[in-house]
């Protein structure tokens, strides 16, 4: 097995590839490939594993020796699988992962919005707790957990991990069916419309894949039906939230606040609506979620299981 990783930077420099390296009899590593050296890269391997790296029609008809593509990830929306399938190459992803590290940033993300942590923080740093003529500050409303519901969209491995850990919080539980998906009962959770879920719940938290079925799958006329005081979480894919329409809703009160680990673009050069300074209650990370250590050598584990598998 030839074999060549060409953005390895993307896993740290704190994960050892050895597993991989043995699998493969030897792994030839770029920190990093634009799309005008890719092709260069992959000419004369059978094996390229890739995280974010972009692969066309274009590569495998110039590089009829490639026969398995390795994604480092879940998501495969940068694979071009329909000319995969095409060219008798097997594509492979990584799944069930990130469980822990996601589900905790989640949770993370939901407490730090419930109880203003960002606000409180701020506050005292601007001096306010010391000038105020009362022993506390309870200028921001804070919403307890226990005894709320969640609404989880995406009840997979994150959405399980998800909805255990706000059990644990004494949250009710409701599951979004998306498009296409039937409503029914799932693992004793009832599975409703959208549109019944969203004027229910007080936490939406998204776990679902990017398709053209899921984009902007919320925008303003879902925010419209929500909880003046709603929060709505996104540690999934950028471009499941309208985020025009949210920046608005936040602006006006429509819904009380919103985490977001993840962007239509990662990283956001060209600007993005939620990046705005006058929103409030907004927490913004940089595509973090994810990145436990321990998660991304799982990745690594993972991906030389899955190569093991072709050989």
């Amino acid at each position: 097995m030839k074999a060549v990783f060409l953005d390895a930077k993307t896993l740290g420099d704190d994960v050892d590839l050895a597993s991989v390296e043995r699998v493969t009899g030897g792994l030839v590593k770029y920190e990093k490939t634009s799309p005008e050296q890719i092709l260069d890269r992959i000419s004369g391997f059978d094996t390229v594993l890739v995280n974010k790296v972009v692969l066309k029609r274009e590569h495998f008809e110039a590089c009829p020796e490639l026969k398995t593509i390795a994604v480092v990830a879940t998501g495969l929306n940068n694979i071009d699988q329909e000319a995969a399938k095409e060219h008798g190459i097997r594509v492979m992803n990584v799944t069930n992962y990130g469980r822990s590290t996601v589900a905790q940033h989640t949770m993370a993300l939901m407490l730090a919005l419930a109880t203003r942590l960002i606000d409180y923080d701020r506050d005292v740093r601007a001096g306010r707790w010391g000038k105020s003529d009362m022993f506390c500050l309870m200028d921001h409303p804070i919403m307890e957990l226990e005894g709320r519901t969640l609404g989880v969209v995406g009840y997979g491995d994150l959405g399980q991990g998800v909805v255990q850990r706000a059990r644990a919080f004494g949250m009710n539980i409701l599951l979004g069916a998306r498009p296409g998906q039937e409503a029914g009962e799932v693992d004793g959770y009832p599975r409703i419309p959208l549109h019944e879920l969203l004027p229910q719940v007080d936490v939406l938290s998204l776990h679902c894949l990017l398709t053209d079925d899921t984009r902007n799958l919320i925008g303003a006329p879902e925010l419209k039906v929500m909880k003046r005081d709603s929060l709505l979480i996104n540690t999934s894919r950028g471009g499941l939230v309208d985020e025009q329409a949210l920046a608005d809703a936040l602006r006006s009160g429509e819904i009380g606040g919103a985490g977001f680990d993840v962007l239509t673009e990662e990283p956001p050069r060209n600007g993005n609506p939620l990046l705005a300074e006058d929103i409030p209650n907004l927490i913004i990370t940089p595509h973090s979620a994810w990145a436990s250590r321990e998660a991304r050598q799982r990745i690594v584990e993972i991906t030389a299981g899955n190569l093991e598998s072709v050989i």
